[in-house]
């Protein structure tokens, strides 16, 4: 999350009340979001050197307990979710996540929200025996199970038989992908892109998974496009960014690409020259990037501009995921 800024639009409450507004939809009122999120011009003198604006997309302020794509991705799976609403079926939420993810901290929060029980599958059996990290700590307080596994048993996320395992430990349940990104969260980032309609030409994201890359692009008008920032190393989002498109939408969508290079060996690892661009940036504009998203995308976006990457005259929207 960011720090608040000294001026512009007001920060969401420090509790889990989200702003006042219209809700997302009858069953979804506790998860009543700030849409459109805010888009805020700063001014950088290194993008203003190559003729460049800087805009920030603030989806970190859409709602306090589920910022960003977290709340755009999550909303569409839970239609209908809301405890003791009609279509309710008593099923707890499944998911997977590493020690540090944004992804099961904010589908905790969401089920203490509506009522819904969550359960956690985390990587990493060795963290079952100690103190629980802040991530964790607060997803546990959200009422989540937090169920850790070996790191080869987590490599099998995806496989139906490992479904069918867990479905005989805790009955069934309602299974949302690692970081939340499938074919209706996908369709639900498409939002982004059409709330940048106008306003940049170039959208940069921070990746994990690539669902909110994949609906961004596919959102975005005509003649704008979408760059993603890997924040794991390996080189394979290509293909899931792919996937993702087809299930949602039927093929490949929008003008979009990777620029790999800027995950800083890995997720959430960190660099002395990381953590001083980050110092900077905060320095220069009074906002703190979040370290495992935010920072990377934002660096990157610093280090394209000097590359010539994006044209002179046109505007930026840096997306803050939270």
């Amino acid at each position: 999350m960011y720090a608040p800024e000294p001026a512009g639009p007001a920060a969401p409450p420090p509790d889990d009340q989200p702003p006042a507004g219209p809700p997302s939809g009858g069953r979804l009122a506790a998860l009543r979001p700030r849409l459109p999120s805010p888009l805020e011009e700063i001014a950088d003198d290194r993008l203003a050197a190559r003729g460049v604006r800087l805009l920030l997309k603030r989806d970190d302020l859409i709602h306090p307990a589920l910022p960003g794509n977290k709340w755009r991705k999550l909303a569409p799976n839970l239609e209908g979710r809301a405890a003791g609403s009609p279509a309710g079926d008593g099923r707890p939420l499944l998911t997977f996540g590493g020690a540090y993810s944004n992804h099961l901290r904010a589908t905790a929060a969401a089920g203490r929200l509506l009522g819904i029980r969550t359960i956690g599958v985390v990587r990493g059996a060795e963290l079952a025996d100690r103190p629980l990290n802040g991530s964790l700590a607060r997803a546990a307080a959200d009422g989540m199970r937090l169920h850790f596994v070996p790191r080869a048993t987590y490599r099998r996320r995806a496989d139906p038989a490992y479904h069918a395992e867990l479905r005989a430990d805790f009955g069934d349940f309602q299974l949302i992908p690692e970081g939340g990104s499938n074919a209706a969260a996908v369709r639900g980032c498409a939002a982004l892109g059409r709330e940048l309609a106008g306003a940049a030409q170039t959208a940069v994201v921070a990746c994990g998974t690539g669902g909110t890359l994949a609906g961004l692009a596919a959102g975005l008008p005509a003649g704008a496009r979408a760059i993603g920032i890997p924040v794991l190393k390996g080189g394979f989002l290509g293909a899931d960014v792919e996937r993702l498109q087809t299930a949602a939408f039927g093929g490949r969508r929008g003008d979009w690409h990777l620029a790999d290079g800027f995950h800083f060996g890995g997720f959430a690892r960190r660099t002395p020259e990381l953590d001083a661009f980050a110092a900077d940036f905060a320095a220069r504009h009074d906002l703190v990037p979040e370290p495992v998203y935010v920072a990377k995308m934002l660096y990157a976006v610093v280090a394209l501009a000097a590359e010539g990457v994006f044209p002179r005259g046109s505007a930026v929207a840096a997306v803050v995921t939270g």
